[in-house]
């Protein structure tokens, strides 16, 4: 009888083992028939030398620099634009900003004043994603248009939650510029809901690191698309009662640091659920740092200048891919933009890219099997409507030079000057004279480009009136 009671124990421990082996079996099959879930976790304002990772002293961040020693790590990567508007137009569009609209001359970016928004007739990442199956949503700063009609459940998201606008659009009576003073609160978000017109910002990067965790516990059994925009470390900066105080960089370090904080939570998130080798996760940054803020503008590292340029400081941004089992660690010198990402995720979700409409993004794939695989030769760095400088390999031509917020007007070069970026990625040695046939190759390649460009009346110059009576 005890012999019979062990053998019955010992079968149902056995069939028991099967069971747990068959779900996992069929757990990891789902897994592996199912499109890898896209979180692009995007910070406002980072520069490319903020990151210990990226050569940082003093500001810690060692989530980040374990995700890039687990991932691929981007040393010439660039936002589509040196501002905020355009540069989440181009990524979430995988566009060029001038093809949507969404490049001016005049407003760079959209203000609490702005009539107008991403146009309905542009595709955005999320919708492309959401004809695959993919439930999506977006935690944090939207910045592509604040009225109903341009608000992110318009453009392919199913859950929104944060601001509409960058957080230092908010009532300010002994602002220098007129319009500034009349701005109305600061709306917090929850869907098409304001749930808050005067948010504690020293709480959003917790905030928004909570509702992003939800989100991933609310779809972990279908893919996902989780667009994570923060509001920071744009100004004003703010922190949590448990990073502010800590950095020795400062406010401006305890920020980043609770940035870094907030990725670690998202990355553990996915490896305690076993979503973690079926989810890319991409970390950047929409512009450089903010370097007339000072003290509370970051840094560009060995980059010239930073937000609002078309030098390397202003859009070549710190950036990782991360995909355990799928991405091997390393780093990669390969050319990458923000708009490959568009194109990445689309095809990495079964779909294709429209072929009534005209893309800037490549599929970063082959960087992800071989770092030292080239998908992309050109970068067109544009401010506002114009083309200030091209890339072509490791040469860049600047046709204008502007130094930002100081109210200087821009510099037109002729010849252009001339960078070896590669030898020389601070932008330091104009070789114009010495490599005149780089200049001419780089000329007719630019040309090209133009001449594919179709000219699209800015929505960015669309204001309400009202503001300046």
């Amino acid at each position: 009888m005890k012999y019979q009671r062990i053998n019955i124990f010992l079968l149902l421990l056995a069939l028991s083992f099967l069971s747990a082996c068959e779900s996992e079996t069929a757990s990891t099959a789902g897994s592996e028939n199912r499109p890898p879930n896209i979180i692009i976790i995007f910070a406002d304002d980072l520069g490319y030398g903020d990151l210990g990772t990226y050569g940082n002293p003093t500001i810690r961040t060692p989530h980040l620099d374990q995700m890039a020693a687990e991932g691929l790590k981007f040393f010439q990567f660039y936002s589509g634009a040196s501002v905020c508007t355009p540069s989440r137009a181009a990524l979430l569009t995988g566009r060029l900003p001038i093809r949507s609209g969404m490049a001016s001359d005049r407003y760079r970016v959209l203000f609490p004043f702005s009539a107008s928004g991403l146009p309905s007739e542009e595709i955005t990442l999320a919708e492309a994603l959401k004809e695959q199956g993919y439930q999506t949503g977006i935690v944090g700063k939207w910045h592509l248009g604040h009225h109903p009609q341009y608000l992110p459940l318009r453009h392919g998201f199913d859950t929104f939650y944060g601001l509409p606008y960058s957080n230092d659009m908010l009532p300010r009576p002994n602002a220098k510029w007129g319009p500034a003073r009349k701005y109305p609160p600061l709306p917090l978000y929850q869907d098409t809901a304001v749930l808050d017109t005067n948010p504690d910002q020293r709480l959003l990067t917790k905030q928004y690191t909570e509702k992003a965790k939800a989100f991933i516990d609310a779809h972990e059994e279908e893919p996902f698309f989780l667009y994570m925009p923060h509001s920071f470390p744009h100004v004003p900066l703010f922190a949590s009662p448990d990073f502010e105080g800590k950095s020795s960089r400062g406010l401006y370090g305890d920020v980043v640091e609770e940035l870094d904080w907030s990725v670690g939570q998202i990355l553990n998130t996915l490896k305690e659920k076993g979503l973690d080798k079926n989810t890319l996760v991409v970390f950047t940054s929409d512009n450089g740092p903010w370097l007339t803020e000072k003290q509370e503008g970051g840094s560009a590292g060995l980059l010239h200048q930073g937000k609002g340029s078309t030098f390397e400081g202003g859009m070549r941004e710190p950036t990782i891919a991360w995909w355990p089992g799928r991405i091997a660690p390393g780093i990669t010198q390969s050319l990458g933009t923000t708009m490959d990402i568009y194109a990445t995720a689309v095809k990495l979700a079964g779909g294709s890219l429209p072929d009534d409409r005209t893309y800037d993004g490549t599929d970063l794939s082959p960087v992800f099997d071989d770092p030292n695989a080239k998908v992309r030769d050109e970068v067109i760095y544009y401010l506002g409507a114009q083309v200030f400088a091209y890339r072509k390999g490791p040469w860049k031509m600047h046709l204008k030079t502007l130094n930002p917020y100081i109210g200087e007007q821009p510099v037109a070069h002729d010849p252009p000057l001339l960078y070896q970026l590669e030898h020389d990625p601070s932008e330091r040695f104009n070789l114009a004279a010495e490599h005149p046939e780089v200049l001419e190759e780089l000329r007719a390649a630019l040309q090209r480009h133009l001449d594919g460009v179709k000219s699209v009346p800015s929505v960015l110059e669309d204001i309400d009136q009202s503001y300046f009576e």
